[in-house]
């Protein structure tokens, strides 16, 4: 009888997780898409922000072919107006993919594990960009001069 109750519950408690809606997946920058089926790697993910940029290094794992999941990526993406910069497969390395969309960078790598294909991706956004100091304005500190043109050569 014990037993039967035991094997109820796991099965109700499994049955509930299978029922249950996921979480949607972390994203750091909104033009970035992370396809279904990765689930985000909080100990082994980084973000640093700062007034200027904004840096992020997140690690996802999930249950996906990994070429496939490259050609997803590079399609969605380019979709959201990233620019492919680099692309390469190595043996043993998986692929790594470099972006760049307007002064941001991103590059991805995807490489199976043992158990999990792992995604990672690492970003920089600028967010606010210096302004160019106003040289119309410029006035000559004292004790100095502006540089003399060369001498005509007689």
């Amino acid at each position: 009888m014990r037993r039967l109750w035991a094997l109820s519950a796991i099965t109700l408690l499994l049955t509930a997780c299978a029922l249950s809606s996921p979480r949607p997946t972390r994203s750091e920058f909104e033009d970035i898409p992370v396809p279904k089926g990765l689930t985000l790697d909080a100990g082994r993910s980084t973000v640093i922000e700062s007034p200027s940029v904004k840096a992020a290094r997140l690690v996802y794992t999930g249950r996906l072919e990994p070429a496939s999941l490259a050609t997803t990526l590079r399609a969605t993406l380019e979709a959201n107006g990233w620019r492919t910069v680099s692309s390469t497969v190595s043996a043993g390395k998986g692929t790594t993919q470099v972006y760049e969309k307007g002064g941001d960078s991103l590059q991805v790598m995807i490489y199976e594990g043992l158990w999990y294909t792992y995604v990672e991706m690492a970003g920089t956004r600028v967010l606010a960009r210096p302004e160019a100091p106003d040289r119309s304005q410029a006035t000559a500190q004292p004790g100095f001069s502006a540089p003399r043109p060369p001498a005509p050569v007689r």
